[in-house]
């Protein structure tokens, strides 16, 4: 019975770079209901690794991490585990990462004022299958899909940076993050950021979708 009971719970691994956000919402969440938290992390490297470890259903997650975005490590857990169900949670409804997060793979994009039977409720909601937005944010959301038609992508290559073009050029050779670093001297979590950046605005959500952005775009040129 007990057994039963435990197996049916919901996994959750929550990702947040404050301790104190991490224990508050440990204390709100773990045994309430079907709820079980089995993983903490404070970075996108943490986050990756404990979501594999803990084989969580549900990851809440924050955006804004010490080595990067959770939007890239979103985009990560989602492409090793399909099944695995992201919960964007954060204080900004900054229309760039609303739209990043979703192309990433997010279930769901809420801020952080949400009360606790919501959260409880989305939480839920997710691990359903279903898709949520807050209120506050699927305006936002809706108005960026009606403008964004097919040649979105091409346009939006118009808006990186000479840098981010660099990157770019080098990703779709077939570069890694290590060598792209050495060539431009930069940092290697710097070049991870750079790619996150690139793919969010040229609307794509893998890596290997850059080198076929490159060849579509090169007879433009």
């Amino acid at each position: 019975m007990t057994e039963a009971s435990e197996s049916t719970r919901l996994r959750i691994l929550i990702v947040d770079d404050h301790d104190v956000v991490r224990v508050g919402l440990r204390s709100l969440l773990d045994g309430r209901g079907n709820f079980q938290v089995v993983g903490e992390a404070g970075s996108v490297a943490e986050a990756v690794a404990e979501a594999a470890r803990t084989k969580a259903d549900v990851v809440i997650m924050d955006i804004r991490l010490p080595d990067g975005s959770g939007i890239e490590a979103c985009r990560e857990i989602c492409s090793r585990n399909p099944d695995c169900k992201v919960l964007m949670l954060t204080s900004y409804a900054d229309d760039e990462a609303i739209f990043a997060s979703i192309l990433a793979g997010a279930a769901g994009y809420i801020l952080k004022r949400i009360k606790s039977q919501s959260l409880v409720e989305a939480i839920n909601a997710v691990a359903r299958g279903e898709s949520l937005l807050d209120p506050v944010v699927t305006k936002k959301v809706l108005e960026r899909m009606r403008v964004t038609g097919a040649g979105s992508a091409r346009q939006a290559g118009s808006e990186l940076t000479e840098q981010e073009e660099k990157v770019l050029t080098l990703v779709a050779e077939g570069q890694t993050n290590r060598e792209i670093s050495q060539i431009l001297f930069l940092s290697e979590g710097t070049v991870k950021n750079y790619v996150s950046n690139i793919l969010s605005k040229l609307h794509l959500s893998r890596r290997s979708q850059l080198a076929a952005y490159m060849a579509r775009r090169r007879p433009e040129q």
